[in-house]
């Protein structure tokens, strides 16, 4: 059995390093827009509306399913919840 380690969950699973930046990427937007759902105490039907997309959309989110989100659309919806993006690029080691 092999005993490689990998540095995130993404990393493991994927298949290609792409796919796996990618997923990182739809990931981190997905926490910090269910936590800012839950943090504001919005239901599932006002974050609907504020981020111009359905109520079952929103379930979606909520229970973290990620294949059904794409990074533009997820970026869309962090920036019409009032959330600020930033990215990094560096070269990997």
């Amino acid at each position: 059995m092999s005993s490689q380690r990998f540095s995130n969950v993404w990393d493991a699973i994927e298949d290609t390093q792409e796919e796996a930046e990618n997923m990182k990427l739809r990931s981190a937007l997905m926490t910090a827009l269910k936590q800012h759902i839950t943090r504001v105490k919005m239901s599932q039907a006002e974050a609907a509306k504020l981020l111009g997309v359905t109520q079952p959309r929103v379930s979606d989110l909520m229970r973290g399913k990620i294949n059904v989100f794409g990074l533009d659309a997820l970026v869309n919806m962090a920036a019409a919840a009032g959330l600020h993006i930033e990215m990094r690029v560096f070269e990997s080691a």
